[in-house]
This record gives structure tokens, C-alpha cells and sequence, in this order.
């Protein structure tokens, strides 16, 4: 099968700072980082927004190029949502240096008649109440992943209790486990998010791999461990758009099926970290994320 991933999230522009060096305003964005990661694996539906005279062309030919149709991307009067920010040498820490939502600011995402009827259709991390207009435009049943962040827990919690209340796999940090639950240990803090309506949730720990938590269920995906990082800008992303990336193109959302996207996520996302923004997570071939696959089901193996 190879069903289109109907992805709604953030274009934009990048400048970062890492050890490894500086770049200004390159491509990035929530949507962009999932849908370059899904593309390794479907055709990928893409909704945003972005200013109708600063996006370079060579952006939209790259997206393009990756089986990423771009019907849903608005192109608005005003300045693509810019963000830039430094790392600690370490990587524990960034620092945002600043952040201009430009047309961002006020997206209103609109479903194309032609995207309507998706299989699985991923929320990116943006503003729950965006989030719930997607969820109340789109026609049929989706299989509904939802990706979000502390923000949106200090400022609009009650939206996103309701868009986790419809979500059927939920994508979050250890860190946001926490904060949304309560609970500092990660397995009660699992079922309590559980409670909260989703059927699964990942707990995602950084170079620490993710957990996979059902009502019944417990599964660890390890992280590569990497001899350089680069920039670790949009790894979640991609980690996420990776795993919904395989459940379209397989066409199947079981527990078993989630487990192995984890890993095909996990691949796509080691990837990312070894370049800035989207370089290297773009040119990965199918055999590059096959070999860092079974890289990780070496590393859990025991034969």
C-alpha cells in the first residue's frame, strides 16, 4: 500500500548556531522536517503557510522533488515564520535568540478537497486551538497523531486536553510527560496521560531512544549512538514523521506496526542530527535508512 500522510504544521526559516558551526535562515519548520521524514516512505499531503515573496523557489523544488505535494501550502501576504537559536556545546541546552511568526502567526489551515479522506493525518506542533479546526474540518475517520510542547501546556491545556481526547497516538518528550501528568516516573505518568483519551502514547527521551506505551503495552526503541551531532533541530520531527510515514505507506496502525515505525523514525531522525536542518535527512536513499535500521535491531539483538 502506499497511502498519503496528510501532515499540518509549521514552514520556516531557521539561523542556527551549533559547535559544528552557523547557518542563517535555511529550511525548517515542524511540517518540513515530517514531511521530508515521512517522504521515505509515502506521498505526503502538506498544509502551512509561508510569506507569498520571501520562500525561494529551490525550497519548493526540494519538497516537491520528495513526493511532497504542496496543494496545502498558502502562500500569504507578509514573512515566513522565522526562528533562531544557539545550543550548548553539549547539546542539553538551546537558547532561543528570536522568533518572528510573520504570516505564522495567524495561520488558518485549509484542507484541500483533495487531501480530505487521509488515512492518517499528523498534527504538528502548533497551537492546540489550530489544532482542533483541522480536527473538526477533516472528513472520515483518521488515524490521528498529535505532536505538542510545554507551551501549549502553560498557556492553552484546556484545547489540548480536547485534542488529546481525539488523538489516537500522542508524541511527546519525558519532560512533557511530566508537566502534562504530573508524575515524575515515567510508566505513572504513562497511564495517566492514557486516561486522558489517547489509545498510545510515546514518551520520547533524545539520544535516551522512546518509549511506547498502550493500555497493555510497553515497547523501547533505542537511539543510534552517534559519533558527531550536528544540529538535533527537528529530530523529533522527523522521528515522528518517519513513523507515521511507514504506517501510511504500510497502511496499518497496530501495536506491532508502531513498533517498527519507532524504528524506521529513530533511523530517519539519526540522520538529521548529523547535519544542519534537513541536509542529511534529505538525502538519505532507501538503502541508508534499511542499513540504519537494522543498525537499531542490532543494537537490541541477542543472536
Amino acid at each position: 500500500m502506499n497511502e498519503k500522510l496528510l501532515v499540518v504544521g509549521s514552514v520556516a526559516f531557521d539561523s542556527l548556531k551549533t559547535r559544528a558551526g552557523n547557518r542563517h535562515e535555511i529550511l525548517g519548520g515542524s511540517a518540513t522536517y515530517i514531511a521530508i521524514a515521512a517522504s521515505h516512505f509515502c506521498k505526503v499531503n502538506l498544509v502551512g503557510v509561508v510569506g507569498e515573496g520571501d520562500f525561494p523557489q529551490a525550497h519548493i523544488d526540494l519538497l516537491t522533488s520528495k513526493r511532497v505535494d504542496l496543494e496545502g501550502l498558502e502562500f500569504a501576504p507578509g514573512k515566513t515564520f522565522r526562528w533562531s537559536g544557539e545550543y550548548a556545546d553539549d547539546f542539553s541546552t538551546r537558547q532561543t535568540l528570536d522568533t518572528q511568526l510573520g504570516v505564522f502567526e495567524k495561520f488558518d489551515p485549509k484542507i484541500p478537497d483533495a487531501y480530505q479522506g487521509a488515512k492518517i493525518a499528523l498534527l504538528g506542533n502548533i497551537n492546540p486551538s489550530v489544532q482542533l479546526q483541522v480536527l473538526n474540518s477533516l472528513k472520515g475517520n483518521p488515524f490521528v497523531i498529535t505532536d505538542t510542547m510545554n507551551l501549549w501546556m502553560d498557556i492553552a491545556l484546556e484545547d489540548l486536553k480536547n485534542v488529546i481526547a481525539r488523538t489516537n497516538l500522542l508524541v511527546i518528550n519525558d519532560e512533557e510527560a511530566v508537566q502534562l501528568s504530573g508524575e515524575l516516573q515515567i510508566r505513572v505518568a504513562a497511564r495517566k496521560i492514557l486516561a486522558m483519551g489517547p489509545e498510545s502514547l510515546i514518551i520520547k527521551r533524545g539520544e535516551h531512544g522512546a518509549y511506547l506505551f498502550t493500555q497493555d503495552t510497553i515497547f523501547f526503541a533505542p537511539a543510534i549512538p552517534l559519533e558527531e551531532v550536528i544540529d538535533p533541530t527537528g529530530a523529533g520531527d522527523s522521528f515522528v514523521g518517519g513513523l507515521a510515514g511507514y504506517l501510511a505507506g504500510e497502511g496499518k496502525t497496530t501495536v506491532a506496526a508502531l513498533k517498527k515505525g519507532m524504528i524506521f523514525g529513530t533511523a530517519v531522525a539519526s540522520a538529521t542530527c548529523e547535519g544542519f536542518g534537513t541536509e542529511q535527512s534529505a538525502q538519505m536513499t532507501k538503502d541508508d535508512v534499511l542499513n540504519r535500521y537494522y543498525m537499531l535491531l542490532n543494537l537490541v539483538s541477542t543472536d
